[in-house]
Order: structure tokens, then C-alpha cells, then sequence
């Protein structure tokens, strides 16, 4: 699950640098009937403001009212909505860092005493994780005694477990 905003990958007009942190402020502008919304970003390095588009031009009365009160009130999770909408992403020409920016909640380490262990594995956000790297956080193993047991089929999965994954997936693992 997530624990706050991802960094936001896009180069810094002022200083270069290619980190931004969002915190959910937003600036939304009216130019006679028309809307122009912005998700506001902080350079790491030079603390720039870059501003994100959600909105371009979209007329006043084909904006969703329960959407203009979120970005009023800077709601976080509404940033953290647009940030992962692949559309906003897209023709904002960014990329997001999820690293240190999630956590895994195993529900408690009494399973891990098992001769056989199915694992279900759910997302609360589409974060990218690569799985190698959850299940040992998850099982305390090294990622590689954790490649070890894939190649020895003892950890296996309908899913392929090597590169990033942000869907559920399912594993078993054996002792």
C-alpha cells in the first residue's frame, strides 16, 4: 500500500534536475467559461513550482462539480489519482519513482513456519513492484535466496515473477 505520493520523473526548467515531489496542491483557472486545471509540483533540488495539466480548456459545465471541490480543496488523494492516470502521465510527458514511497503489510510472520505457503498478494494502488523483491520483504529472504527457489521450482505463480508487476497475483511457495 501506498504511503505517500510517488516522486514525479520530469526535467527541472531552473536547475536540471529531474525529481519533483507532488503535495497536492492544485491551481484551477477560469477564463470566461473555461477551465484550465493544474496539479502543482515542487523541484526536489531548487523547490521550481511546475505545474501538471489535468484540465485544458474544458468548459465550465462539462467538469463534474464533485471533481472542481476536490481540486479547491488540494485533496491529496485526488493528486494521487491523477499521478497514476496514464492519460494525465502521458501529455505531461512524466514518469513516477515509487521507491520508498510503499509499503507491505504481511498481516503477521506466523505462516512462515510452513511446510507449503499460498500466498495471495493484493495492490491498494497500482504501484510497480518488482515481485522478487515483495517476496522477500514479505518471507525475510534475500532476493537471492528468493531467485534460488524460482529456479529450483519451489516458489511458482500463474504470473511470470521476473521484471515489475502492479496487478494481484497469486504464489506458493515451498520449504
Amino acid at each position: 500500500m501506498p504511503t505517500c505520493l510517488p516522486t514525479v520523473l520530469r526535467r527541472c526548467h531552473a536547475c536540471a534536475s529531474e525529481r519533483f515531489r507532488a503535495n497536492g496542491k492544485f491551481r484551477v483557472n477560469a477564463n470566461h467559461k473555461l477551465l484550465d486545471a493544474w496539479l502543482l509540483v515542487l523541484c526536489t533540488a531548487c523547490g521550481d513550482t511546475a505545474k501538471l495539466t489535468v484540465l485544458e480548456r474544458m468548459n465550465v459545465r462539462s467538469v463534474r462539480t464533485e471533481l472542481l471541490d476536490r481540486m479547491h480543496d488540494n485533496d491529496p488523494g485526488l493528486a494521487a489519482e491523477l499521478l497514476q492516470d496514464p492519460v494525465v502521465r502521458r501529455r505531461n510527458r512524466i514518469a513516477l519513482d515509487w521507491d520508498d514511497a510503499w509499503r507491505l503489510d504481511t498481516g503477521g510472520s506466523d505462516h512462515l513456519d510452513r511446510e507449503v505457503i499460498d500466498v495471495s498478494v493484493r495492490f491498494a494502488a497500482r504501484i510497480p513492484v518488482r515481485p522478487v523483491r515483495l517476496i522477500a520483504e514479505g518471507c525475510g529472504l534475500s532476493r537471492a535466496e528468493v531467485e534460488r527457489l524460482i529456479a529450483e521450482g519451489k516458489l511458482v505463480s500463474a504470473v511470470r515473477l521476473g521484471g515489475r508487476l502492479s496487478d494481484d497475483f497469486t504464489f506458493t511457495l515451498k520449504r
